[in-house]
């Protein structure tokens, strides 16, 4: 099972608790390998010019698709290129701040990038990621000037803010709530239009002063097209049975983490809407490369 982003980012994670579920169904050993850069897309072409005999899996999030549309690329193609296999999880992302930044909140953020027009800069795992759009979104609705900087993972990104470096990201909740729970980053808000149970306390950008703001991010399988339908029937059920299980949920939960439950083909039906509803997003925001 390949990732195509740096070890300890949400995608790593999850992709890690799924492969351990799935050795003990299958009964033989799932690997993860992390193969991070190109926002994602080494890892996907990598799973895409694979044989398509269910053996080599890609463990994705719409950044493969999104990435493609803000570099106005074709190849690998998430909804063309790949089988749907299996949703893992939806989860909302969290802004989190250096403790040293002089802000508690997100109005108090936005004052002090507007005073510092294009000094401030925020991190992400790479291009056409969930951070990466939220902080474009979050500048397209309030008018500021920020500088996005790129990384090839999320954990890279979290240890720069961890470490003073950058001062703020959008982050996935299962990379950084540790460290909010730590006090060593600074909540402000979640990306969700529901506050989540994972971060208590922490408002939404919605009702904090950007009204309709709301990115939520997914995770899913996918494995190379052509893979004969009853390989994937096979996998995706097998990985609801993980997804089922008491303590995949219990840890989710605690990550602001929402188990997927969809069968291959309403999976396949849920990325051509997402894509859908990126292209617009991306197209009306003006998200570049930068």
């Amino acid at each position: 099972m390949l990732v195509g982003f740096a070890p300890g980012g949400a995608t790593d994670i999850i992709a890690r608790q799924v492969a351990a579920g799935l050795t003990e169904n299958l009964g033989q050993p799932v690997l993860v390998e992390n193969r991070p850069g190109a926002s994602s897309q080494i890892a996907g072409d990598l799973v895409a010019k694979s044989a398509p005999d269910g053996h080599v899996l890609l463990m994705t999030t719409q950044t493969l698709m999104t990435s493609q549309i803000i570099e106005k690329r074709t190849y690998p193609d998430l909804a063309k290129d790949f089988a749907a296999v299996s949703l893992c999880a939806t989860s909302p992302l969290i802004l989190v701040t250096h403790p040293s930044l002089p802000v508690r909140s997100l109005q108090d953020l936005i004052e002090l990038t507007r005073s510092r027009p294009g000094a401030l800069n925020y991190g992400s795992g790479g291009v056409g990621t969930t951070p990466h759009l939220s902080g474009e979104l979050m500048a397209y609705m309030a008018k500021l000037k920020v500088v996005h900087v790129p990384y090839k993972g999320e954990a890279p990104a979290i240890t720069d803010v961890l470490a003073g470096h950058l001062p703020f990201m959008f982050s996935n909740v299962t990379a950084s709530n540790p460290h909010v729970q730590a006090g060593k980053l600074r909540a402000l808000a979640v990306t969700g239009l529901q506050r989540t149970p994972a971060v208590p306390g922490v408002p939404t950008l919605d009702e904090s002063g950007l009204p309709g703001f709301e990115v939520v991010g997914f995770f899913g399988v996918m494995a190379p097209a052509g893979t004969p339908r009853a390989i994937v029937a096979r996998l995706n059920g097998e990985i609801a049975k993980v997804l089922a299980r008491p303590d995949t949920r219990e840890r989710f939960a605690a990550q602001a983490l929402a188990p997927g439950s969809m069968s291959a083909e309403q999976y396949g039906d849920y990325i051509k809407s997402e894509a859908e509803k990126w292209g617009r997003l991306i197209k009306e925001a003006g998200i570049t490369q930068q």
